[in-house]
């Protein structure tokens, strides 16, 4: 992140011997980007992070991580209503997944499980920016503990041994890059800092603020890449850092915080973004007013993405412009390049006399286009392309 962070105990220099008080020497570990070029952090283990007992494969798993959820071309060419409420339940956050949409920069699941501790895990393809629809939980990583409620947003860096943990039911919006994902550069001088035209800034970000230190001996970690999922078992627990400063670290923002730019004419989507990563970009759209010009159209206007496939995720409130497609809370709309899309009938009557809307989404927006998986088909409304013909 654009910040700097510590936490915990770390030495006065760099690469320095550290001893806590029995003269024992932490093991320091350097997570960075880019290959020393970018962000990154030192963290400081009480054990080596390297030291293993086993390593063995993983078989297929049909949510995020495995092999068994192929995406396949979307052909013929359909726009289409995915009902997350109709995929079943898992048990674990992580592993029991719905991988929906996906292409070869960034996979969009949907995960719903009750009061869970999810395994542990480390995802080194990419970052995963998730989104909580319900419920509270805590990230516990090597980096400590994160409180995290419905309407945050939560980037969890590439590589990062971490799990989720709640006692209640847990339903979240998991989207995983094949690289990393950062507040877009527009928002961000040359040194990093949120501009003053940002929309939301440094004051309302959380990072975790303490160590989270556990003993244990022989302990697994599922590790995903690109070839597929693998498990290292640990001889001491991974979460045995007792300190750690850097600009790399998982992050929460509350959607809500986000401070939506308005016009006296309807404003592009661009206004709304949030997040890039390579190949898209993440907007937030949230409760603001309407456009005050008095013949503005105040509904978005149709229009064809030429370049990128559009999805939205209907977190909360009335959502004007899809009234009548059967769209409610925790609907995804899938709009493909090459459909025209725009407001369902009747939307720019119902908004003449409104002022402001009252409706939060989450859009990821791709550059390359995007395949389903057999979860996301048998979840689709086959009627959805038919609700702009009344």
């Amino acid at each position: 992140m654009p910040y700097y962070h510590r936490v915990g105990d770390v030495p006065r220099k760099r690469h320095t011997v550290f001893r806590d008080g029995d003269g024992h020497r932490f093991h320091e570990e350097l997570m960075g980007q880019e290959g020393f070029s970018s962000r990154s952090s030192l963290l400081y283990h009480r054990h080596s992070p390297s030291a293993l007992s086993a390593i063995e494969a993983v078989g297929a798993v049909d949510g995020s991580g495995g092999s068994a959820a192929v995406a396949t071309p979307d052909h013929p060419l359909t726009p289409r209503h995915l009902r997350t409420g109709e995929l079943a339940a898992g048990a674990d956050p992580v592993l029991d997944r719905h991988l929906l949409l996906a292409n070869d920069d960034v996979r969009l699941s949907w995960s719903s499980t009750p009061g869970r501790t999810s395994t542990l895990y480390r995802n080194a393809t990419g970052d995963e920016l998730v989104y909580v629809q319900r419920g509270s939980a805590v990230l516990e990583s090597v980096f400590g503990r994160l409180e995290v409620a419905a309407g945050d947003y939560v980037v969890v860096p590439a590589s990062t041994t971490h799990r989720w943990t709640s006692d209640e039911r847990l339903e979240l919006l998991v989207i995983e890059s094949s690289g990393h994902v950062a507040p877009p550069r527009k928002y961000l001088s040359s040194a990093g800092q949120f501009l003053e035209h940002a929309p939301f800034c440094e004051r309302d970000l959380r990072a975790p603020d303490a160590p989270l230190l556990e003993d244990g001996d022989d302990v697994p970690v599922v590790v995903r890449t690109r070839s597929g999922l693998s498990r290292h078992v640990h001889r001491h627990h991974p979460f045995d850092v007792v300190g750690w400063d850097g600009q790399l670290f998982p992050w929460a923002f509350a959607i809500s915080d986000f401070e939506p730019i308005v016009g006296s004419l309807h404003q592009p989507p661009p206004v709304h973004q949030t997040f890039e990563g390579p190949g898209f970009v993440v907007c937030s759209f949230v409760p603001r007013l309407y456009d005050f010009h008095p013949d503005a159209v105040k509904v978005p206007y149709h229009h064809a993405n030429t370049d990128s496939d559009e999805v939205l995720f209907y977190s909360d409130g009335n959502f004007m412009s899809r009234a009548g497609s059967g769209i409610g809370i925790g609907s995804i709309s899938y709009h493909p390049a090459g459909f025209v899309h725009g407001p369902q009938p009747g939307s720019f009557e119902a908004s003449v006399d409104q002022d402001r809307t009252g409706e939060t989404a989450v859009m990821l927006d791709t550059f390359r286009p995007l395949h389903l998986t057999d979860a996301a088909r048998h979840v689709a409304d086959e009627t959805y392309w038919t609700s702009w013909n009344r």
